[in-house]
């Protein structure tokens, strides 16, 4: 299913509107009006039906502001006015995650956003009919306990997900540290997708005869310590795509800082807080791509259940310029410094 799961990473195509539906013309006049005319054909296609959207969000952080933002633009830009947004945070905490999600059962919304993990799994089990989709999540099968994954959940379930392909990131350590002996894994052991990137980083570890070892924080009072422990007997730190680290950066960097350990992002805000390189995805385009689906559920009458989750189509090779210089690391030519 791995194997499959990646390949699918490599090879899946985003819907091609994705970054063509925010830009502009030469002629602002142009642009206003066609927006204009946009939405009063959207207005006319839903036949003055408002929708109303939960959104819950596991926490504040730079990737999954981003997905939040383009989910809600791809949805204002297609249904006008006629699309309303409850956007409430978990700020981390899957508790309140899952009273976030009762509360948008109660309140009967017509469809639910969540945004990271921990929302989604607290969706699912607060309803079996409200369509639900997912978006910076990395694993689906995963996060849903499903076992003969297809690529659907045959539920009321589907999203888009964050997953960067692992082999890559893993060349990317290997590129920029050929000498590597020992390599940290730093994740939050709460996040089952940030588990399942950190075992298959290990299987191109292996392929590549690396050694590592793995420093699993709890929550974020444990970062200090534990990232202080692995700074201190590795070389170079692997931190997946994960949201509970991804709050703490400056934590992080305030360790690996001093200690001259340089860290291989999993996404570019975890990167940007830390790092050194990263194979970014755009989290934008990742929301804006979720909001195109939830247009289709919404408005089109596509099924949810059969639909397949998306990917990302494209992943960039970007560096800390700042961090880099600090620790005397020289790029290749082909990565691009994050803005």
């Amino acid at each position: 299913m791995k194997k499959k799961l990646l390949s699918v990473v490599l090879t899946a195509v985003m819907a091609a509107t994705v970054l063509t539906g925010c830009g502009s013309t030469d002629n602002g006049t142009a642009s206003t009006t066609a927006g204009s005319a946009a939405q009063t054909e959207a207005a006319a296609s839903t036949d003055g039906k408002v929708y109303n959207i939960g959104i819950c969000q596991l926490v504040e952080h730079e990737a999954l502001d981003a997905a939040t933002q383009g989910f809600q633009d791809a949805l204002k830009e297609k249904l006008g006015d006629n699309v309303k947004f409850d956007l409430q945070n978990a700020q981390g905490e899957q508790t309140t995650a899952a009273t976030i999600c009762n509360g948008f059962v109660s309140d009967g919304v017509d469809l639910i956003l969540a945004n990271a993990t921990s929302p989604l799994q607290s969706a699912a089990a607060a309803t079996t009919s409200i369509p639900i989709l997912g978006t910076s999540v990395t694993d689906y099968a995963t996060a849903l306990e499903i076992s003969d994954w297809s690529g659907a959940t045959g539920r009321n379930i589907s999203g888009t997900s964050d997953l960067a392909p692992i082999e890559e990131q893993e060349a990317m350590l290997k590129e920029l540290f050929p000498d590597v002996k020992q390599v940290g894994l730093l994740y939050c052991s709460a996040e089952a997708n940030s588990l399942y990137q950190i075992q298959l980083f290990e299987a191109a570890l292996d392929k590549d005869g690396i050694a590592y070892k793995e420093y699993a924080i709890a929550d974020t009072n444990e970062v200090q310590s534990v990232t202080t422990a692995a700074a201190g007997e590795c070389d170079v730190l692997y931190i997946p795509t994960d949201n509970t680290l991804a709050s703490v950066t400056e934590t992080v960097y305030n360790v690996v800082a001093p200690a001259k350990v340089p860290v291989i992002a999993g996404e570019e805000g975890i990167c940007n807080g830390c790092g050194v390189a990263t194979l970014s995805i755009s989290y934008y385009d990742l929301g804006y791509a979720t909001g195109e689906m939830a247009y289709e559920i919404l408005a089109e009458g596509a099924d949810i259940t059969t639909m397949d989750v998306r990917y990302a189509p494209n992943v960039t090779k970007k560096y800390n310029a700042k961090i880099c210089e600090e620790l005397g690391i020289t790029v290749p030519d082909d990565y691009v410094a994050i803005q």
